[in-house]
C-alpha cells in the first residue's frame, strides 16, 4: 500500500514552488549510512515504497531502516480524454517535495558495503540523484558518489 496521509485539513493544495535547499532533514539523526537527495524533485508514495522494498530486501535482516519523507502533498489530475473545464480534478497520488541536501533514507547495523549496494538499489527506484553519505569521519569529507 502506497503511503499517503490519514486525513487532511483540506483536500487539495497549490502547486507550489520547488526551488531552494533543504535546511532541515540534512543531517544523520538516526542512522549511520544515509541517502541524501541531490536534485529537486516530487517524490510519490510509490517510489517511497519501492525504494524502501530494495533496501530491505538487501539488507536481509542485517539492518535498521528509516524513511525521513513522507508523502503529504496530494496531487490532482483530470482523466485522459475529460474536456477542460469543470473544476479540478481528483486526488492521483501524493507526493513529498523532495530539495537538494535532504536525507531520504538512514540505515544502521550494517556494513557499509551492503549498505552502499542496497543505496544503490533504492537509488534506480528514485527520480533523482542521490549520494550516499556515512555518519563516520574515517572517508573523505564522509562522502561517496552512488548515481
Amino acid at each position: 500500500m502506497a503511503m499517503q496521509p490519514k486525513r487532511r485539513k483540506y483536500i487539495k493544495d497549490f502547486r507550489g514552488k520547488m526551488r531552494g535547499v533543504s535546511s532541515r532533514g540534512a543531517e544523520l539523526s538516526f542512522g549511520e549510512f544515509g541517502l541524501k537527495a541531490q536534485e529537486v524533485a516530487w517524490v510519490t508514495g510509490q517510489q517511497i515504497e519501492a525504494a524502501r522494498r530494495a533496501i530491505t530486501h538487501e539488507l536481509r535482516k542485517g539492518g535498521r531502516v528509516w524513511i525521513r519523507i513522507f508523502p503529504d502533498k496530494p496531487v490532482s489530475a483530470k482523466p485522459a480524454g475529460k474536456r477542460m473545464g469543470g473544476g479540478k480534478g481528483d486526488i492521483a497520488k501524493y507526493v513529498v517535495t523532495v530539495r537538494p541536501g535532504r536525507i531520504l533514507f538512514e540505515v544502521a547495523g550494517a556494513t557499509e558495503e551492503i549498505v552502499k549496494l542496497a543505496f544503490a538499489r533504492a537509488a534506480a527506484k528514485l527520480p533523482i540523484k542521490t549520494k550516499f553519505i556515512t555518519a563516520f569521519k574515517n572517508t573523505p569529507q564522509g562522502i561517496a558518489e552512488t548515481n
